[in-house]
């Protein structure tokens, strides 16, 4: 399993958030202030500092988060791609405010001394992708390692344990409002899902972001005889079976964003009958021959 094709190809949201990142860490960094990025709820409440609000969405505290960080949200540019950049973009906005608004009414709540500043960076977004990655992206391959059983979504989690507990409480609070803002989302609160930003949002995050390697047009590409994979697939199957119902989109769509062809993904969900983990099968199986 993979984040699709490589680069930020159809992913503007993504490419935006991870070089706005990057940039600010590398900034406060250079200027010896990253330990002074995260906030508390009387630097907003009381101080009225809303600055801190918008640095700390986008600047980590060290160098290592930011590795970990930006390889997550790089990842998770696979939701970009299911959904499409005006609903993505109601997705971080979403994440970001409730996670946000979360962690004020933890911090003070707990009235903890070890939580008077909680740690910077994009922990609301990151975490509440892990929702959609856990319940939406299937499981292709599992191996084993000294009996211990393994997938290829489990180092998507090691990842965000070791960011989640970066910093201890100062990190696990952020973590966990993520989570939470997650499963609101997921949940379908005040139909929240329904909702999508106009479309010159991310034809502004197009035009914004710089071009990175791997990314090409955003025109739709011309029709192309059945790819490799997809012959595979007709060999190793037959023809389609015709009995069998359409394809799903969001199936289709899951398939393609675990950087399998359209056309091959789709014959392979005919032939799985719309089973998605039996159709990743049939495509990595594909794949080896």
């Amino acid at each position: 399993m993979n984040g699709g094709p490589s680069g930020f190809n159809n992913a503007p949201i993504t490419r935006t958030f991870v070089v706005a990142c990057c940039l600010f860490t590398i900034l406060f960094g250079i200027q010896g202030r990253s330990n002074k990025l995260g906030f508390s709820h009387q630097d907003i409440w009381k101080k009225l500092q809303l600055w801190k609000l918008i640095v700390s969405v986008f600047a980590f505290s060290s160098t290592p988060e930011l590795m970990f960080g930006a390889y997550l949200l790089y990842y998770f540019r696979v939701f970009e791609r299911q959904i499409g950049s005006n609903k993505y973009s109601v997705f971080v906005s979403f994440s970001i405010i409730v996670s946000t608004l979360l962690q004020l009414f933890a911090q003070a709540f707990l009235n903890d001394p070890a939580l008077s500043m909680l740690t910077s960076g994009p922990y609301g977004l990151i975490f509440s992708s892990f929702v959609p990655f856990f319940f939406d992206i299937p499981v292709s391959t599992r191996f084993r390692v000294s009996s211990v059983s393994f997938s290829d979504k489990s180092f998507i989690y090691l990842a965000g344990l070791q960011l989640l507990l970066s910093s201890w409480k100062r990190s696990l609070i952020p973590g966990l409002c993520g989570i939470l803002a997650g499963s609101l989302y997921r949940s379908n609160v005040l139909r929240i899902r329904r909702l999508k930003f106009p479309e010159f949002i991310s034809s502004f995050f197009s035009r914004l972001s710089l071009p990175s390697v791997g990314s090409t047009s955003s025109a739709p590409p011309p029709r192309n005889p059945p790819s490799f994979a997809a012959r595979q697939v007709e060999g190793n199957y037959g023809g389609p079976i015709s009995s069998a119902p359409e394809p799903p989109e969001d199936s289709i769509a899951t398939l393609v964003s675990m950087g399998f062809d359209r056309n091959s993904a789709r014959q392979a969900l005919v032939h799985a009958r719309n089973d998605i983990n039996a159709a990743t099968n049939i495509l990595l199986e594909a794949q080896a021959h």
